[in-house]
């Protein structure tokens, strides 16, 4: 009987272990990377999306997060993801300039007037055009910022004449715009340019309002130059690699899916409140928001048309038609108008 019994237990035993040796071995291990700080609202957002898999999958997936450029730096990131560093990557593409260039239409200024608003003009050009910039990896979605403004740390800019000279912080065609509006644009990445703000390395940088808090960027400037007509945004992506991509499941690919949705309209909607966050805190700390007049943004207007004229250029060289970068402009004029409507509608706030 006691033979039996034990017996009976080393059977169980065996079956368990094969049991969880097969589960362990069953579970795909995958990691994911965001240059953010590690408590920035868009870190955390990658942090929720990792978490969130592994739950809906019952634990069949489990994604390592490396936030805080612990694993790679933005620059790094997509080739980061294409050479196996990381599966899974957040970044931008003003980093990259010329690797995206068909997505870099939203590098224009083109009247983006919200984060919320932007996310989804992006999105539908993305589902639209479905540019083959895109083909190496698994695009989990797209999201473009509020319109990007300017800091300045001691010479507050209200007319295009005080642009002249100034060294600002810009990278991708905000290069471009920099130098349209006069000033010289100074190429860092965004954990370099708190340091250089403070010692004077720079005298302003071109980012969207939420910097202001979520980069501490109100410790250091003085005044906000809110040049929000001209509407250009960053577009950021969440990318997969192509070859873990399709290795998973149907079932798990309609997980990711569904997750990466949810944390789309998250992040639409975060792009605003954070937006709104950072322009309350630099009054607070008695920083200067100064708005252009509507002659006087017509001025800014005008001086960056060149830059839109200089893109199209570079896209005939590289194959397409006038026509072609024509509707990208007329469809993302059209989302916007649509997108913008919607944000009213739904009472989502906005900082202008």
């Amino acid at each position: 009987m006691r033979k039996g019994i034990a017996l009976l237990l080393v059977v169980v035993a065996f079956v368990f272990a094969t049991y969880s040796l097969t589960r362990a071995a069953d579970v795909i291990k995958l990691k994911g990377a965001n240059y953010l700080p590690v408590t920035h609202p868009m870190s955390l957002l990658s942090g929720w999306f990792c978490d969130e898999v592994k739950k809906r999958t019952n634990g069949q997936v489990e994604i390592t997060y490396y936030p805080g450029g612990t694993l790679l730096n933005p620059v790094k990131m997509y080739d980061g993801v294409l050479t196996g560093i990381t599966d899974l990557g957040f970044s931008h593409i003003q980093y990259t300039r010329g690797r995206f260039p068909v997505t870099e239409v939203f590098d224009l200024p083109l009247g983006l007037p919200s984060g919320w608003t932007a996310t989804g003009v992006a999105t539908d050009f993305f589902n639209k055009y479905k540019p083959k910039e895109w083909d190496d990896v698994h695009v989990l979605y797209l999201t473009t910022s509020g319109p990007i403004i300017l800091q300045t740390i001691s010479k507050p800019v209200k007319t295009l004449e005080d642009m002249k000279g100034l060294k600002i912080r810009a990278v991708g065609q905000m290069s471009d715009i920099i130098k349209a509006l006069g000033g010289v644009p100074v190429p860092l990445q965004m954990p370099d340019v708190y340091d250089s703000l403070r010692r004077g390395v720079i005298e302003g940088v071109t980012v969207d309002l939420s910097t202001l808090k979520y980069w501490k960027f109100a410790e250091v400037t003085k005044y906000v130059t809110a040049d929000w007509q001209l509407g250009t945004g960053i577009t950021f992506y969440w990318v997969m690699s192509k070859s873990k991509w399709n290795a998973l499941s149907p079932d798990i690919q309609k997980i990711f899916t569904e997750v990466a949705s949810e944390a789309r309209e998250k992040q639409g909607a975060l792009w605003d409140q954070m937006d709104i966050e950072g322009r309350d805190l630099f009054k607070s700390k008695g920083g200067q928001m100064i708005d252009l007049s509507d002659a006087e943004a017509q001025k800014w207007i005008k001086a960056v048309e060149p830059v839109m004229g200089d893109y199209k250029k570079s896209m005939v060289s590289k194959g397409h038609k006038d026509a072609d970068v024509d509707g990208w402009v007329k469809y993302i004029k059209e989302r916007i108008e649509y997108w913008h409507k919607e944000q009213k509608r739904k009472a989502i706030p906005s900082a202008f």
